[in-house]
């Protein structure tokens, strides 16, 4: 099996094989766990565990095929960043592996793009990898109703609860530290708001851009829709098409673009970019101010970066659009070598493999487009 579309095909007994072979699997069987914890061993032991548990779940005869192979991948990666994150406390000398799941959400994507898995199901499994150990916790969150009511815009509470009992079940603990309880209170609490099986129904999407920013004082209050203008931002990798892109889906549109300021200001990729980006955030306040619809085109991949730019579209009222794109990386490494100005092989590499896919919690609308 080499293909996301062989996965769909195949048995739940060949995918395990099939895992068991993988480069990322021997990692996991050399890495020990805390023993109170997972007393079954190491962590390929656990992951074994989970999946056959995900497979016994009585729910799973009534999921679609491609719920069951999500659930089946989140089970085989969801600790797959342990090998990398495991350390011994020095005061306790117990093991712990903290933001293994961060590492495993990065890890997950990169098997899975290479795979060839479509990108709506493969960000939906990243985003199950990396928020897998939440339901446990609900009663220790500030805002318990806020935990589930985020995460429901992000992927499938149902499936983040179904996968939480596979994961309690699939091991041997000294202690029962994760009763099914406290996880049959994540399912009620998302049941209670309406975001179990679909996403919290904001009023409109104002008030999900408000709440996500910490700024909606409740949620039966309906913002006002009174946007000034309309913002479309760009982001992908360098080569991907993002000027390809804007001429033919936004043609005439102003565009503030970071390569064009660069290259009118004469500084280089690899030079400091504070003038670069003062100069590019007065345009974009030019466009701003004169409540005028324009384009900012960079690469925009770090969430980060994008909310310090949002945040200035935010203040003066405009409606925000993100357009991510991900033409395969061949592709993108092809068009970059065609580019007057490309950029080293190398940089286009790791920028993808730290890449943070844009989600409906940072903008009013988000367009995830693989191009033709």
């Amino acid at each position: 099996m080499k293909t996301w579309a062989d996965m769909l095909k195949a048995t739940d007994a060949a995918i395990l094989d099939w895992a068991a072979r993988q480069p990322w699997s021997e990692p996991m069987r050399r890495c020990m766990q805390d023993a109170e914890w997972h007393a079954e061993g190491d962590v390929w032991t656990h992951t074994g565990m989970v999946f056959d548990e995900v497979a016994r779940l009585t729910e799973y005869p009534t999921l679609s095929r491609t719920e069951q192979i999500t659930l089946l991948f989140v089970a085989l990666l969801h600790d797959a960043g342990k090998p990398a994150t495991s350390i011994i406390d020095p005061e306790t000398g117990r093991t712990r592996s903290p933001k293994h799941s961060l590492v495993g959400a990065t890890m997950a994507r990169q098997i899975l793009r290479d795979l060839g898995c479509d990108l709506s199901t493969r960000e939906h499994i990243v985003n199950l990898v990396r928020y897998h150990g939440r339901p446990p916790y609900l009663l220790e969150a500030r805002d318990p109703e806020r935990e589930v009511i985020r995460l429901s815009w992000l992927l499938s509470n149902r499936l983040l609860y179904l996968f939480a009992l596979a994961d309690t079940r699939g091991r041997h603990a000294e202690e029962m530290s994760r009763p099914e309880d406290t996880l049959h209170l994540w399912r009620d609490t998302a049941e209670d708001h309406g975001c179990f099986t679909c996403r919290y129904a904001f009023a409109n999407d104002q008030a999900r851009f408000l709440y996500f920013r910490d700024e909606l004082t409740s949620l039966h209050y309906t913002p006002h829709l009174d946007y000034r203008c309309t913002l479309t931002m760009l982001s992908a990798l360098p080569g991907a098409g993002k000027d390809t892109w804007l001429a033919r889906e936004r043609p005439g549109l102003p565009i503030v673009s970071l390569d064009a300021v660069r290259e009118e200001l004469d500084v280089d990729a690899a030079d400091n970019q504070g003038t670069v980006i003062q100069t590019a955030r007065e345009q974009c306040r030019e466009h701003l101010r004169a409540h005028r619809d324009f384009a900012f085109n960079a690469t925009n991949l770090i969430a980060q970066l994008r909310k310090r730019w949002i945040d200035l579209f935010a203040d003066y009222g405009a409606r925000i659009e993100i357009i991510y794109l991900e033409p395969p990386l061949a592709v993108i490494l092809r068009q970059n070598k065609e580019r007057q100005a490309s950029v080293p092989e190398s940089v286009i590499r790791r920028l993808s493999d730290k890449v943070e896919i844009p989600t409906l919690a940072e903008a009013h609308h988000v367009s995830l487009v693989v191009p033709d």
